[in-house]
């Protein structure tokens, strides 16, 4: 099969493989021969097109043709624009057709219980300073605690340099020189404690306060998050985000917080060297404890998913996507939490996602966040419709409406039950969204304060990207990718676009690997890299 039409209205068909010009290929019957070369992931035209005519793929508007296109003619951005259909709260009914979750009826993962019933999938301490000021005293604690106590990944690229410096010396060719693999946190010194996490950053102080304000709801977040068991707090003294605002919002957040929580203000402190010694001492004393800590059986409606595309392609929305999307809807319907965040990638299906919510509060809240994030965005001459970067483009994603019909294929099909603002925690079961950037980092970053304690991240062109305290799988939407980038992609959905499995097949296969994954059972390669990306989003312009 070398095409596909995605849904019955649309009229653009996509390229599985490469077709070249005046090829003639067959699709439910119709032959169509395409006028231009057509790249695999790119789309032709199902019949002529006129200037201004409607295109439509999955389902939905996802642009306006500019000019003539013959049938059979490449998409791209010179003969087609941006356009999305308006949206309003309306009555709907709407009816989801759960999928059988009989095969993962009675299955759990082994989690980590905390007090307040929430279990973790990981076990880690957490560095958190209220300022950037503090970052480099973060620095000389990572690389004390993680190289003595076995977290360090680092180890192989100084013994790499080592190798280079003693065969430059010695007059030997360096391009011999081969780099050693990773240890994978084998000589860990605490077995039960799955890392030592710092959220470095850039704010805390400067800018304008309401930056400090939210980013003190999200390190207290993050405190709260049920994958960490312990947290040390690194303060200036004089920053905008003071100590006591950090405390309130820990109280606010979660009145029963019972964590070991240690904080060290330099300001107050004897030395620099004094603190830092205190800090690595008691941060010690407390990981003695929490390694006490060990995993035991979950239901996996324990599980809280947060689902992410980054580096997308052309295949996203019809390979990692909506395999992602069954593995939600499984989840859903086995009363799990499930959070799809980045909202200028839900640009051209809010009608959808506002049909889908479980009452009209849910909807409006929905509906106000888009309208009033994407009112930020124009203000200053942007628009949703600039998020497709150079790489999205280049491999087939030629609006935004396009990416994004295919980025919510992550969300499966069920009832939309919650809205989330930046930071706010899903407490209900379902499919909750979450008000974050599409930009990957700030996304991930706003999923785990949501909660989400397992993230599914999709890529069609490769996307190192991770979470601190969220352990992220990396799903590739093709197998080429998969083979290439092999140090960072852990599921490969490629054998969808073959033809070889089906979404449905491939969707409980995710979830089998979150299981393990979620019991300590794999590891995701973005946790043995450490790749801990984390940036809070001050709420200004961002895709």
């Amino acid at each position: 099969m070398k095409v596909l039409k995605v849904h019955p209205d649309d009229n653009v068909i996509v390229a599985l493989h490469d077709i070249a010009k005046g090829q003639t290929v067959t699709y439910n019957g119709q032959d169509y021969e395409v006028v231009d070369d057509i790249p695999a992931k790119h789309k032709f035209f199902a019949n002529d097109m006129n200037t201004g005519d409607e295109v439509i793929m999955y389902g939905v508007l996802v642009g306006k043709a500019q000019n003539f296109i013959p049938q059979g003619g490449l998409m791209s951005t010179s003969n087609v624009k941006h356009a999305a259909e308006p949206y309003q709260y309306r009555s709907s009914n709407y009816q989801w057709n759960a999928p059988d979750v009989s095969k993962f009826i009675g299955r759990t993962f082994n989690g980590y219980h905390r007090s307040d019933g929430r279990v973790g999938t990981a076990n880690y301490w957490l560095f958190i300073p209220t300022v950037f000021c503090e970052n480099r005293n973060m620095e000389v604690i990572r690389e004390a605690l993680h190289n003595e106590l076995g977290y360090a990944v680092t180890d192989k690229y100084k013994q790499y340099a080592h190798q280079l410096v003693e065969a430059y010396k010695n007059g030997e060719a360096i391009d011999a020189v081969n780099l050693a693999p990773a240890n994978n946190h084998q000589n860990r010194v605490f077995k039960n404690v799955d890392g030592i996490k710092f959220l470095t950053h850039q704010g805390g102080c400067g800018g304008i306060r309401q930056d400090a304000a939210i980013l003190s709801k999200l390190l207290v977040a993050y405190a709260d998050h049920p994958n960490v068991s312990g947290i040390t707090v690194l303060s200036l003294g004089c920053q905008n985000l003071q100590v006591n605002d950090f405390f309130a919002d820990l109280k606010k957040r979660n009145p029963q917080f019972a964590k070991p929580l240690y904080i060290f203000e330099q300001q107050q402190s004897q030395s620099e060297e004094q603190m830092v010694a205190e800090a690595i001492r008691k941060t010690f004393e407390g990981l003695v404890e929490i390694n006490k800590l060990e995993r035991k059986p979950a239901t996996l409606d324990k599980m809280v998913l947060g689902v992410k595309c980054g580096g997308s392609d052309g295949f996203s929305g019809i390979s990692a996507n909506p395999a992602v999307g069954y593995c939600s809807d499984l989840l859903v319907a086995l009363g799990g939490k499930v959070l799809l965040a980045e909202f200028p990638e839900l640009c051209g299906v809010e009608q959808q996602l506002v049909d889908r919510s479980v009452n009209e509060s849910i909807a409006r809240k929905f509906i106000h966040l888009m309208k009033s994030y994407e009112e930020i965005v124009t203000r200053v001459g942007s628009g949703f419709h600039m998020n497709p970067s150079p790489g999205n483009i280049k491999d087939g994603l030629i609006t935004d409406a396009i990416k994004s019909a295919g980025a919510a294929k992550k969300g499966g099909t069920s009832p939309v039950v919650d809205v989330l603002d930046y930071t706010e925690p899903a407490v209900k079961p379902g499919l909750s969204l979450v008000c974050t950037p599409g930009n990957d980092v700030e996304a991930t970053t706003g999923k785990a304060a949501s909660g989400a304690t397992l993230i599914l991240f999709t890529t069609g062109l490769g996307t190192p990207t991770g979470n601190p305290v969220c352990p992220t799988i990396k799903v590739a939407t093709n197998s080429k990718l998969a083979k290439r980038m092999a140090d960072i992609i852990d599921i490969d959905t490629g054998p969808i676009i073959e033809g070889e499995k089906t979404i449905e097949e491939m969707g409980a296969e995710i979830l089998e690997y979150c299981i393990k994954a979620a019991s300590g059972e794999v590891t995701p390669k973005a946790v043995l890299l450490n790749q801990d990306d984390f940036i809070p989003w001050k709420r200004g312009v961002s895709l």
